[in-house]
């Protein structure tokens, strides 16, 4: 899957007049992203239900959106680029493939695409590929020139063709202060993804030790008395083994000797613990794009009802991010499939059938358009034949 690069890479002339200053001592050089995405991945993604349920909502919402391919401007269902990104290799689907892309963006801010090749001059394959592995390897214009793919058995250097088409699409969220990476969501979450799971933690200790508040064991018999050092010994082995735990709660506490129970920690109440969790289940849900209606989230009316909310999560979270990708997947293509463009067929969307009945019926009411017009206005082909003004 993966070919050594060999030779020079054959550029274009133009340059970006802040590309030198940018590669300057990082020429050649490997970048690692900055950040640790296996922590983020572990802590946020595989550790927190409200994170891991926005990344596969958003992953899989837009993963389902149909791909289309034109050619010359009219669909071509028979294309080879359609078969291409319906089939992209033997192991994945199209909607696989792109639920994986997806997912990378949302986890760690970049998703990479590489094209596989075998006789021809046009890609058999697309693959994608983990983002932690990849690192970018800087060219003299200060932009990537090839990338760098490591695993357990080696590295891999994929880098551009003979005429200077570069086999690895990358995918990134916008990033302030990097060049190379891109910023993802998980990240911009990560305090109150912090927030939620300590919240979690503290719930599960507080029920593995029956549901009861943390507290001390006061011996004020006499002033100056105090317990020998095997009395304090057993009296903790005994408080460990015989009070502590799910199979001991609500097993009374023998107390002698002028031992006294005064309870130290905060109740749930005074820490307002469930207005807290629920808090940092918002901002999560925030940081992604997700309404918290749909997450089930108390507390949050920002829509009158669930279909507006998720009418809202297409319009401003799914179908940006689908229609960015595709833009992008369609222009790194059309270099090997001339003359094509990648769109995505939103008409076939149920999630948007409310919406798209409501523009065919004002479509349909305004009498001094055309057909030609009308199908323009709707986002459809044009018939041959026909001009839309």
């Amino acid at each position: 899957m993966f070919e050594k690069l060999s030779g020079l890479f054959r550029r274009e002339q133009k340059q970006s007049a802040a590309g030198s200053v940018i590669a300057m001592n990082m020429v050649g050089k490997p970048v690692w992203t900055p950040r640790n995405y296996q922590a983020l991945a572990s802590e946020g993604f595989a550790k927190n239900a409200i994170a891991y349920r926005c990344v596969r909502m958003i992953a899989e919402a837009c993963a389902s959106v149909p791909l289309r391919v034109e050619f010359e401007g009219r669909r071509a269902p028979d294309h080879p680029l359609q078969r291409l990104i319906d089939r992209p290799n033997p192991e994945q689907g199209g909607a696989d493939l792109r639920e994986a892309v997806y997912g990378g963006l949302q986890t760690a801010g970049n998703a990479y695409v590489e094209a596989a090749f075998l006789d021809a001059d046009v890609p058999a394959e697309l693959w994608s590929l983990r983002p932690d592995r990849m690192k970018v390897v800087a060219g003299a214009g200060g932009w990537p020139d090839a990338y760098e793919y490591s695993t357990g058995n080696g590295k891999a250097l994929i880098g551009r063709d003979g005429e200077g088409w570069l086999k690895v699409l990358h995918l990134k969220l916008w990033h302030p202060l990097d060049d190379w990476y891109g910023l993802s969501p998980l990240e911009a979450a990560a305090f109150s993804i912090d927030v939620h799971n300590a919240s979690g933690a503290w719930n599960k200790a507080l029920l593995d030790n029956a549901a009861r508040p943390s507290g001390a064991l006061v011996y004020g018999s006499k002033a100056s008395e105090r317990l020998t050092e095997d009395q304090f010994a057993r009296l903790k082995d005994q408080l460990a083994d015989t009070y502590s735990g799910q199979d001991n709660a609500g097993r009374p506490l023998l107390l002698e000797g002028g031992l006294d129970w005064k309870p130290m920690s905060l109740t749930p109440a005074d820490m307002d613990f469930i207005q807290g969790k629920n808090a940092a289940a918002r901002e999560i849900a925030l940081a992604f794009g997700v309404p918290a209606q749909l997450l089930g989230i108390p507390g949050d009316n920002s829509y009158a009802n669930y279909k507006e909310a998720n009418a809202a999560f297409w319009r401003n979270a799914v179908l940006p991010l689908a229609e960015k990708t595709t833009r992008s997947l369609s222009a790194w293509l059309e270099v090997r499939f001339p003359g094509t463009r990648i769109v995505n067929d939103v008409e076939a969307l149920p999630a948007l059938s409310a919406e798209r009945d409501a523009l065919w019926a004002r479509l349909e009411a305004a009498s001094f358009l055309t057909d030609a017009e009308r199908r323009h206005l709707a986002g459809l082909s044009e018939i041959p034949g026909e001009v839309a003004a």
